[in-house]
């Protein structure tokens, strides 16, 4: 069964929006996407700033799609944040980037990331990394209890539900 959790795409770019968007519909993923453009507004999402602090509206995803080269806040330093912050960091983060470039992948993962691909060239590609996110992500990936929460911390330094181990 599909983990219906909700997926948060930071991606700059429209076109690669659109084509994340629609492997992902050709491969059958059906939980809500969140698009976002920009780093800092990833932070302000995840930290329930305005205009982002309906968690109904806005819930704490359990999948993060991270570009690294996007306007305000570098998809580094978005990992850095997630990682830093007790509420977050066990959020699955996968960094997809169109830079194959060695020093930014060993990086991603000094950072904290699950998982770092590069974005592919064609369709086709795209729905193929479409398959293997909901094969594994989100009907193989058991994720954690952060994901299960029905009202998460609404801000950060908020303590966590008697359910967290702190």
């Amino acid at each position: 069964m599909i983990n219906p959790a909700p997926i948060l795409h930071v991606e700059d770019r429209e076109d690669d929006q659109f084509f994340l968007k629609r492997a992902f519909d050709a491969v059958g993923i059906q939980n809500t996407i969140h698009f976002l453009n920009d780093g800092q507004i990833a932070v302000d999402y995840l930290s329930g700033q305005a205009p982002y602090a309906d968690r109904q509206a806005y819930p704490i995803p359990c999948l993060i799609i991270l570009d690294l080269k996007l306007p305000q806040l570098h998809g580094l330093d978005v990992l850095k944040w997630i990682r830093a912050h007790r509420e977050f960091k066990s959020i699955v983060v996968v960094i997809l980037s169109s830079s194959p470039l060695r020093n930014d992948v060993d990086l991603a993962y000094e950072a904290g990331v699950n998982s770092f691909i590069v974005k592919p060239l064609t369709a086709d590609q795209m729905t193929n990394i479409a398959r293997l996110v909901k094969e594994y992500w989100l009907e193989t990936n058991e994720f954690p209890s952060v994901c299960e929460m029905k009202d998460p911390p609404r801000k950060l330094g908020v303590k966590p539900p008697r359910r967290f181990k702190v």
